[in-house]
């Protein structure tokens, strides 16, 4: 495996979320030595093998469960996977930071929130994409103040 598919890898699992395992068995897992990892694992997550014990046990974790994640995709899924970290390397340092915090925010948001997003985002991605691009070009017209606005808004109307 190249250290290229290992990182689509990584960018499957933050995409798709985390995978469903034991607390017992990944925690078990993440407190291993590099040497009692099964050579799959070790193959995979071989660019992080000089510093495997330097790693929190939870990011040893995260990386166990997108290993396990890499190993159930098939050929196509692990080329969509490489795909969208390719796009993801184009993004500006600026923009993909910003991703990661709208991220960070919806994890941290309560679940009737997390669907309600889920629900909008499918909701536009369902759009003619001519009817996207309009609304994106809208949004990026609004000011600041106007943004916010729109905001207080729909907030106010989801608490009615």
């Amino acid at each position: 495996m190249t250290r290229r598919s290992f990182l689509g890898l990584l960018a499957t699992f933050v995409v798709a979320g985390p995978l469903r395992v034991s607390a017992q068995a990944s925690s078990q897992a993440a407190s291993q030595d590099w040497d009692a990892l099964a050579p799959e694992d070790r193959e995979l997550l071989a660019p992080f093998a000089e510093r495997w014990s330097t790693l929190p046990p939870e990011r040893r974790e995260r990386l166990l469960r997108g290993a396990e994640r890499w190993r159930g995709m098939s050929p196509e899924q692990r080329a969509r996977a490489q795909q969208r970290l390719e796009r993801w390397r184009a993004l500006p340092p600026e923009r993909r930071e910003r991703i990661r915090e709208r991220f960070r925010r919806l994890r941290e948001a309560p679940p009737e929130e997390r669907e309600r997003i889920r629900r909008r985002y499918r909701w536009f991605r369902d759009l003619p994409p001519e009817r996207r691009q309009e609304l994106r070009e809208r949004w990026e017209r609004l000011t600041p103040e106007q943004r916010e606005q729109l905001r207080r808004r729909r907030r106010e109307r989801r608490t009615d």
